[in-house]
């Protein structure tokens, strides 16, 4: 593979850009080698800036579930991009954003709208705490809920033990009112609920790789904080509209207190949302007391762009293709005899470099990740692009198509024989 272009741009890069990057696990450390600087995308592959063309299961973390450059995307783009590109200021389309996502989503009553995920889980939290007049957070080891100071929190040694910072700049008390606990440990959640203002989880575990809740966990937790007094909050920023319309509460059963969207509802444009209960919601300004608010929230091309997703993901057959794709991609895995553990939901999947079920982040950071990097070098040479680390979800989207699966197919097979080559 020439990669003498990407070469020459991390150069540039690590001169103007910290690390070269402009988000870590870009870096692809994760896999032992210097990042793949890409120049255009279309539906599921992506070109790199050398022309390497490459089948993406990144996609863009999980967006991109009609594929890159969606013709439905740029043709709102296009009616959107002259009537103005911010107004701060209403519109219609964000009473339309919300209603659709209202319509999909039961348990969300009413929606605040946000510029990321990430500032849609904090203005959640802030929410949770001025609606129980509590401060406790209770948070899964190894979830990733965004940079955010009071969830960049390390394992503690039980269900009740006050987080650690895990980044430097991160002050202790910013930490110390976050309790740690398990994945799918049911008994550490209700332990850890007791004074709590609410649990935060992915009801899919997708950023310590995908683990999917053991049976009865996300009922349990939910009966859990109704014990406690707790909201429960669910990180649905790659879950949602993924891998059902109503997201993981559609699929598994469970209703959230407080939902929080980002990535797919924009489009591929910077977006987040949150949104629950309207006696909850109604604590946010200007209704009630906590403050939250972002000069770009509800801008007008993400929620245009967003628009024209969520609709196109109202159309029949579209989960079910999403399902076929997963499993597809999963077989593939399978059938090439590869030295790991699949954990997929729908079409988010992980192979873990183990040959033990991986159930919470213990049992994931326990996995080969050499292996992992080799793997993944060797799968990028034969023109298939997988995320960066081992730790991270694949994805399938609506443009895969059999002909990509099956190429897909045969590259893991050449991959694994160059890495036991």
């Amino acid at each position: 593979m020439n990669d003498a272009r990407s070469r020459e741009l991390f150069g540039r890069a690590r001169d103007v850009l910290v690390g070269g990057v402009n988000s870590p696990v870009r870096a692809m450390r994760g896999i032992g080698r210097d990042p793949l600087f890409i120049d255009r995308a279309e539906g599921a592959r992506v070109w790199d800036a050398d022309g390497n063309e490459y089948i993406d299961y990144l996609s863009t973390w999980g967006p991109a579930i009609l594929g890159h450059a969606p013709a439905v995307v740029q043709d709102a783009l296009r009616d959107a991009i002259p009537r103005g590109t911010s107004y701060g200021a209403p519109t219609e389309r964000e009473v339309r954003f919300a209603e659709v996502v209202i319509d999909a989503v039961p348990s969300v009553e009413r929606l605040r709208m946000t510029s990321s995920g990430s500032e849609a889980v904090m203005g959640a939290m802030r929410l949770a705490r001025a609606a129980t007049g509590r401060e406790i957070i209770v948070k899964t080891i190894g979830g990733y809920h965004g940079a955010i100071d009071g969830l960049l929190v390390d394992a503690g040694s039980g269900p009740t033990t006050l987080g650690v910072p895990t980044s430097p700049g991160v002050p202790a008390a910013a930490t110390n009112v976050t309790r740690m606990v398990a994945y799918n440990d049911l008994d550490q959640a209700r332990q850890a609920l007791v004074g709590a203002a609410a649990m935060i989880v992915e009801p899919v575990a997708g950023n310590m790789g995908v683990v999917p809740p053991a049976d009865g966990y996300l009922e349990g937790l939910r009966q859990a904080c109704d014990e406690a007094g707790a909201l429960l909050i669910l990180d649905e920023v790659i879950t949602g509209f993924r891998v059902a319309r109503g997201g993981a509460q559609q699929r598994f059963g469970v209703r959230a207190d407080l939902t929080c969207f980002g990535k797919i509802i924009g489009g591929g444009l910077p977006v987040g949302a949150f949104g629950g209960r309207a006696d909850v919601m109604a604590q946010l300004a200007p209704e009630g007391p906590c403050y939250q608010a972002g000069t770009l929230s509800g801008n007008p091309l993400a929620t245009s762009a967003g628009l024209a997703v969520i609709g196109a993901l109202a159309a029949p057959g579209v989960y079910e293709r999403l399902e076929e794709s997963g499993a597809a991609l999963e077989s593939a895995f399978v059938d090439a005899g590869a030295p790991v553990t699949i954990n997929r939901v729908g079409s988010m999947l992980t192979p873990f470099f183990t040959g033990t079920v991986v159930t919470d982040y213990a049992g994931a950071t326990a996995c080969d990740t050499d292996a992992y990097g080799a793997f993944a070098r060797a799968l990028l040479d034969q023109g298939v692009y997988p995320p960066p680390s081992q730790f991270e979800a694949w994805f399938t989207g609506l443009t895969h198509t059999d002909a990509d699966l099956a190429r897909t197919r045969e590259s893991i097979g050449r991959a694994l024989e160059a890495v036991s080559a």
